[in-house]
């Protein structure tokens, strides 16, 4: 009797214990004594590319603002990033072990390849405009599930087709012209490119040519052909299908639709990183010239035509800056929210402990995680 008096006692003041620990530590949150961990600033790079994924290293620089070093069981980190909001990179921790003041974790998360044509498809409807944007959030029980976020935005533009636009004349010489005719067999006063409606299969660029015949005999342009190539992969080859016939003396518009073909892009992708984010875009041109006096057909190479722009983004902000953490130039804004956690993949922790995602981000695999459980410590208080 005597023994099960004392066990009944030990857990009345057990009991008793914990209740004074749970109102002190919930009393200390409302004096705030005990903070919240908050991501302070998050740093995004490029590492290794290979044919099917790209890999992305992001520092979050996580600040507890304790006295104390603080183990969270409960708390996740989640981060996203997107293009145009076509996830390309991923990730969550929970239960962490944080010193004080600063910590900062390192993630490596693969990104599939496959993800950069629909990328492609946003960045031409948008007007060749992409919106990255960056955003790191730190859940935790501490405040009554609350969420504090940080985000970070920022715009990429290009000028892909812009230049193709000229009203500059251009001689077009035949490499062997035929008898009846002389060299130039044509001028080009005008050209103009747009693109068209995009699909997912490819990318239209709306080309007309305006084009004079110098000769004194009527020809036709049965052909107009292109090729396109970024960093020296190609991207797109065809011809139109237009026949415009010229009168000696006339100008005559040859339209083409051109198209890059979007499945082609992965592969771009890998050079454009490989070349710090650079591309050299290259457009070629074609005509085929035919007419009754003619023998055979003629092709002329339009060298005068051909097309080249120089592509260079920094798609992070910090290409030319450090890679050290808090190397970001972008201007983080944390803001306290009651929303849900971004989608994440569950990354794991290496070696080095550098958090790493081993499933290729994409649309299927950014999903949203689960709510943490709480666990529980050495004394029996969940946290």
């Amino acid at each position: 009797m005597a023994s099960g008096i004392l066990a009944f006692g030990k857990l009345k003041i057990a009991a008793v214990v914990l209740g004074v620990v749970v109102a002190s530590l919930v009393g200390a949150v409302a004096l705030g004594a005990v903070g919240a961990p908050s991501v302070e600033d998050v740093d995004n790079r490029f590492g290794d590319v290979t044919e099917e994924t790209t890999i992305i290293h992001t520092d979050l620089v996580v600040n507890n603002p304790n006295p104390i070093d603080i183990q969270l069981g409960n708390t996740t980190i989640n981060y996203t990033v997107r293009m145009n909001d076509v996830p390309i990179a991923a990730g969550n921790r929970t239960g962490l072990d944080l010193q004080q003041g600063n910590s900062t974790l390192a993630f490596r998360t693969a990104m599939d390849n496959e993800q950069i044509p629909p990328w492609w498809r946003t960045h031409i409807e948008n007007g060749e405009r992409t919106a990255v944007n960056i955003n790191a959030t730190v859940q935790t029980s501490i405040l009554g599930e609350r969420q504090f976020d940080i985000t970070q935005k920022r715009e990429v533009e290009t000028d892909l087709i812009g230049q193709f636009n000229s009203e500059e004349t251009r001689p077009v010489n035949a490499d062997d012209p035929p008898p009846v005719m002389s060299n130039p067999v044509l001028y080009v006063n005008r050209t103009s490119a747009e693109w068209g409606t995009v699909t997912r299969e490819e990318t239209p660029i709306d080309m007309a040519f305006q084009l004079y015949n110098p000769q004194t005999l009527p020809y036709t342009i049965s052909e107009l052909g292109y090729e396109i190539t970024m960093n020296g992969v190609l991207v797109g080859e065809g011809q139109t299908e237009d026949i415009a016939a010229i009168p000696p003396g006339a100008t005559e518009t040859v339209r083409t639709d051109a198209a890059i073909i979007n499945g082609n892009l992965d592969e771009w992708w890998v050079t454009h990183l490989q070349n710090d984010q650079r591309t050299q875009l290259r457009i070629e041109f074609y005509a085929v010239i035919s007419g009754e006096e003619l023998v055979s057909d003629v092709r002329v190479p339009l060298d005068e035509l051909t097309y080249e722009e120089t592509i260079e983004t920094d798609i992070f902000g910090n290409k030319n800056a450090s890679t050290a953490p808090n190397g970001s130039q972008s201007t983080p804004t944390p803001t306290p929210t009651d929303g849900t956690p971004t989608p994440a993949t569950t990354p794991t922790e290496t070696d080095d402990g550098v958090f790493e995602t081993p499933t290729p981000v994409t649309e299927e695999t950014a999903t949203e995680p689960e709510t943490a459980t709480p666990t529980e410590t050495d004394d029996g208080i969940g946290i």
